[in-house]
């Protein structure tokens, strides 16, 4: 896509939003059904023709790794949104950018999660986000695009961001 093309579909978007700002708010949703029999959960992804990723416990919390660990579908969830992000933030601003990759590690003490001990946290305690970006701009040019890239990345807003999380339960 081209900066234009970027610009014309957006356009009508920006429009709308500033005129009814209620018409922004969008629900977002995800279900998955547990697997009892491996550990796991299994959750459709409907973009993708129906099919599904199934998660499991990690190696060092028992699983066998055949399965997706929810942490580092986590970091998936920051890197795609974060490259997705980078692209149209690169586009927007007349960026030429050859190739760009990203990587997010994140640390994670599996003592918390399996109950060893009542201290160790329990999930991810820090995460690194490494741009590789191999472009036709200078390195302030960069900087800003990985600023705005930060700054409008949905995945890692959230993740920096106190959210309220509400759990319910249905019996039945």
């Amino acid at each position: 896509m081209d900066r234009e093309t970027l610009k014309a579909v957006q356009a009508p978007l920006k429009q709308q939003y500033q005129e009814d700002p209620k018409s922004a708010i969008a629900i977002l949703h995800a279900e998955g059904t547990v697997d009892f029999r491996s550990l796991g959960c299994r959750v459709a992804l409907p973009c993708n023709n129906g099919r599904e990723i199934i998660a499991g416990l990690h190696p060092k919390a028992g699983g066998d790794g055949a399965h997706a660990c929810s942490g580092d579908m986590l970091l998936q969830a920051l890197v795609t949104c974060a490259g997705t992000t980078l692209a149209a933030v690169s586009i927007s601003m007349g960026l030429k950018i050859e190739e760009a990759k990203l990587e997010a590690t994140g640390l994670m003490d599996f003592r918390g999660t399996l109950g060893v001990d009542r201290t160790a946290p329990i999930g991810l305690t820090s995460i690194d986000l490494q741009f590789s970006i191999r472009a036709d701009a200078d390195s302030e040019q960069i900087q800003k695009l990985i600023q705005l890239t930060e700054r409008y990345c949905v995945v890692l807003q959230t993740l920096t961001k106190s959210v309220s999380i509400r759990s319910t339960s249905t019996l039945g």
